[in-house]
């Protein structure tokens, strides 16, 4: 079988890997696509060397085939298709509040545990969600992140009718609008990136350049004043956090979605001025994983559309390459089966 081993120093080699054996309660998975996302961009720039085994394989959007189950493993068969949620709850804490998927000692497989961008992977039977016959294993790859998306917006309490900005029209920001327009939301995306406005214009969504035009005025316009019941901060930069408060109406709702790793400053007098709510979201929970799949197959959403390009495993190092010289790019897949 072949691995994508992540070697530090923005470098990937393709080694031969070893088929572990099934401990229990463990599946083994024949990986059709794993999908690239963020937080694999920033393992490969170097940023989370200290977390990560190196070398180690990443990964964890992840669509496969189950072949093989240990004898205690019920819940899935050999045979069928599924998408891996990619947490290992660990020990409970009491300040988890039951929350397993947040917890305090939570693993997030594929960045402290090996991950998917390999042909064959050993994963807890308990992360995988059977994903419908007819369901192309490219779309499912795209499941994970569809689910932190709906997680986003069940966390944002969204109601239909409601106007909803987003700012950063990435991959995430831009799922969070189809999710949310979906549900009937009225929806307008803030993204600097041309190529990904025309894309985000393509699929029907409202959308303003805040490199080119006021913000604020422009959430005026569109919302008729009311000014919006839902931001979603999807951009992680400065800029997004200074003008997140400055979109939601009197009692409108703030969904930190984007990873601030180093504090930024906020304008809490925003807060008390018009009693806003600060909602963080992470990840993903069960039900998020089951509303996302129901959504891929029902073919509500043109997920198709997100798809930028797929490529061999074998070409992993090329790919996280492409991507830093590609910013428009949306998502990048690797077929993990194909030579």
């Amino acid at each position: 079988m072949k691995a994508a081993y992540y070697q530090g120093n923005r470098t990937f080699t393709i080694e031969e890997g070893t088929q572990e054996p099934l401990l229990p309660g463990m599946v083994r998975l024949k990986v059709a696509y794993c999908g690239v996302c963020g937080t694999d961009v920033h393992i490969y720039h170097g940023k989370m060397d200290k977390r990560v085994q190196l070398p180690q394989v990443i990964g964890h959007e992840v669509s496969g085939e189950v072949v093989e189950i240990a004898p205690d493993v019920t819940s899935v068969k050999a045979g069928q298709k599924v998408a891996v949620r990619p947490l290992q709850p660990g020990e409970a804490d009491p300040s988890d509040n039951g929350n397993t998927h947040i917890g305090k000692n939570l693993k997030f497989i594929g960045i402290d545990s090996v991950g998917g961008m390999q042909s064959y992977w050993n994963v807890p039977a308990h992360t995988l969600h059977l994903l419908p016959e007819a369901l192309p294993l490219h779309i499912g790859a795209l499941i994970e992140p569809l689910a932190v998306a709906c997680h986003d917006v069940r966390m944002g309490e969204l109601q239909k009718g409601e106007y909803v900005v987003v700012i950063g029209g990435g991959p995430i920001g831009l799922l969070i609008a189809l999710v949310a327009q979906f549900k009937g939301a009225l929806v307008l995306i803030s993204e600097p990136n041309a190529k990904r406005l025309e894309l985000c214009q393509s699929l029907g969504l409202q959308v303003v350049n805040p490199m080119e035009t006021d913000v604020v005025k422009e959430v005026e316009s569109f919302t008729k004043s009311a000014m919006a019941d839902v931001v979603f901060e999807v951009s992680g930069v400065q800029a997004g956090v200074q003008v997140m408060t400055q979109l939601p109406r009197a009692r409108g709702r703030i969904v930190m979605v984007a990873i601030h790793s180093e504090p930024k400053a906020v304008d809490l007098f925003r807060f008390f001025w018009r009693e806003l709510k600060l909602i963080g979201a992470r990840v993903y929970e069960p039900q998020d994983f089951e509303e996302a799949i129901r959504l891929a197959a029902s073919g509500v959403l043109p997920l198709d559309k997100l798809i930028t390009q797929v490529s061999p495993l074998k070409d992993i190092q090329q790919v996280f390459e492409t991507i830093d010289q590609n910013p428009a790019g949306m998502k990048y897949l690797l077929d993990c089966q194909k030579s």
